[in-house]
């Protein structure tokens, strides 16, 4: 799949199928997707060992993948994880597990996303507990 002629919403949907992907592959159970209310928005919600993890996804389209040898893209989609960004994912989530009266732990995490330009493959990176 080739990404050129992507709008950034299409990458970043398409990010957000990854990182489910990603997420769903090590074990965790997706409840939600683009969970959306005045406090911000969630990209995904997942739940693993009884915590649920409120996570925020970052996607780029790139030529390389971080550390391939003839990197050109230094950039890192991390920068955009702006601590008022993560707030409000941190809000969101607390709003969340109160309106369901989940008591469960919780905890905010990211999943970066390098979307590779001529074939459309990914290469992800997990952070959890950004906050």
């Amino acid at each position: 799949m080739k990404l050129f002629g992507q709008s950034r919403k299409e990458l970043g949907d398409l990010g957000e199928k990854v990182a489910a992907e990603y997420l769903h592959r090590h074990g965790f159970l997706i409840v939600a997707h683009n969970v959306a209310r005045k406090t911000g928005e969630i990209d995904l919600i997942a739940r693993k060992d009884k915590i649920m993890h409120f996570v925020e996804v970052k996607t780029i389209a790139c030529e390389a993948f971080p550390g391939e040898q003839h990197t050109l893209d230094e950039y890192d989609p991390s920068v955009n994880l702006h601590e008022a960004k993560i707030r409000k994912v941190a809000r969101t989530a607390e709003w969340y597990m109160a309106e369901r009266d989940l008591e469960n732990e919780w905890q905010v995490d990211a999943v970066l996303v390098w979307l590779r330009k001529r074939d459309g493959r990914a290469y992800v990176r997990y952070l959890p507990q950004i906050v």
